[in-house]
């Protein structure tokens, strides 16, 4: 499970497959939730969001938007604490974190190993347990990553009314139990196969990821009544210029280049939690970064060679 959110289709356009994963993920979406700092751009900006809009709502990814950093790689550290898989595999998934911190990008061939090698590790697995580890990871590495700054901008649509979600590539499961932490409405996350409550180790369409995120808002709304030119969504990725064009009022946040030149073409809001400009200083931080992940990757070697 340690990597899925490192997958790139392919394709740019929506295929059947991306419309599959899309509708699966809003129908997961919509069970789950009935069960249960200063702007880039200097103008002046409309009253938004709009009090008591029914048929608006938001739409937040959560990777680098929500939440800082990648869920799965810390879910992928949870997993290694509780032994579902070897120490080489948490050396790669830190590989493939430290590499996304240092270039900003997500590559298409990392994120295909990275989803094949998630699906074999919870294959077998009931979804119950998978659940219930992931509230425990939450607390262990998500809860102090959430970005203030993009919390209060959620929060601003809860207060007036509006129905929030997440939208990502990490198994919906995941999303689910990050959402309902954070107070919102329910999430949109990659759906795993599963039969008689047990993972099969396969995929339904495809993750949930640059197009298929936009099927799936789509989906959502459809089923919801929404008017997708009254609802907003925010993300970090250009990848998610797809879900971004649906709405009405586009937020690109802690953008990386490519989506930041675009929304600045099209005069999309902007907000940066970031301390500094990734553009200006990624020397800094994201060697930091590297750093801080090589060096737990060495510890957790060097304790498992002890422990031999």
């Amino acid at each position: 499970m340690a990597a899925l959110g490192w997958l790139t289709p392919r394709r740019r356009s929506a295929t059947a497959r991306s419309v599959l994963a899309g509708e699966a993920s809003a129908e997961a979406a919509r069970k789950s939730s009935q069960d249960s700092e200063t702007p880039d751009l200097a103008v002046e900006e409309p009253e938004f969001p709009v009090l008591g809009d029914d048929k608006a709502a938001a739409f937040f990814d959560l990777d680098n938007t929500v939440m800082q950093g990648a869920a799965l790689f810390h879910f992928g550290r949870g997993l290694y604490k509780r032994k579902f898989f070897e120490t080489r595999d948490l050396a790669k998934f830190a590989w493939q974190q430290a590499w996304f911190r240092l270039a900003g990008v997500e590559d298409p061939e990392h994120m295909q190993e990275a989803r094949d090698s998630a699906l074999s590790i919870v294959k077998g697995h009931r979804v119950a347990e998978l659940q219930s580890i992931g509230e425990e990871i939450y607390d262990e590495y998500m809860a102090e990553r959430i970005w203030p700054g993009t919390r209060a901008l959620a929060q601003a649509h809860l207060d007036a009314g509006q129905k929030v979600w997440l939208v990502t590539a990490a198994p919906v499961e995941i999303a689910q139990v990050i959402a309902r932490r954070l107070g919102l409405t329910g999430a949109l996350g990659t759906v795993a196969e599963s039969v008689d409550g047990v993972y099969t180790g396969k995929l339904v369409g495809e993750p949930l990821h640059g197009p298929a995120k936009a099927e799936a808002v789509r989906a959502l709304a459809a089923a919801e009544g929404l008017d997708l030119s009254r609802c907003a969504a925010y993300s970090d990725s250009h990848n998610d210029i797809p879900m971004l064009s649906l709405v009405g009022h586009p937020y690109a946040i802690n953008p990386d280049t490519k989506l930041r030149k675009h929304a600045r073409s099209l005069d999309w809001r902007l907000r940066d939690y970031r301390t500094g400009r990734k553009a200006a200083k990624v020397g800094i931080p994201a060697a930091a970064g590297v750093g801080a992940v090589a060096g737990g990757t060495a510890a957790a070697i060097a304790i498992s060679r002890r422990r031999r």
